[in-house]
């Protein structure tokens, strides 16, 4: 989609600070963060949100997580961190494009919001 900004990150027409990237998944830290660990994982493939994945996106979607705890591991919040996974702009998705957010390095309270 080519007015998505995350799919312009993922084919490299847009800058960002990428630490993952392979045939299925990039991650990149965000421009805002929350915390002192704030990685945004999305899939290279346009998912507008959680709404429209499908059963065949199983697989793709559990790789996310992979790659979330690899990269929590990497950037030493292995012992305690957040994945958030926002869904409509109710929920706070402002990019839609599916994504989740690593958030680690700080205490995170409950509820976040």
């Amino acid at each position: 989609m080519s007015d998505c900004i995350f799919c312009r990150i993922v084919s490299g027409k847009a800058p960002a600070r990428i630490v993952y990237q392979d045939e299925d998944v990039t991650a990149f830290h965000d421009l805002n963060p929350r915390a002192p660990t704030h990685i945004l994982i999305v899939p290279n493939r346009h998912i507008a949100g959680v709404d429209r994945v499908e059963e065949a996106d199983a697989a793709l979607l559990g790789k996310l997580f992979v790659v979330a705890r690899h990269l929590a591991e990497q950037e030493g919040v292995g012992n305690g961190y957040r994945l958030v996974i926002n869904n409509g702009s109710l929920a706070g998705q402002s990019v839609f494009h599916l994504h989740v957010h690593l958030l680690g390095g700080r205490p995170l309270s409950w509820p976040p919001g």
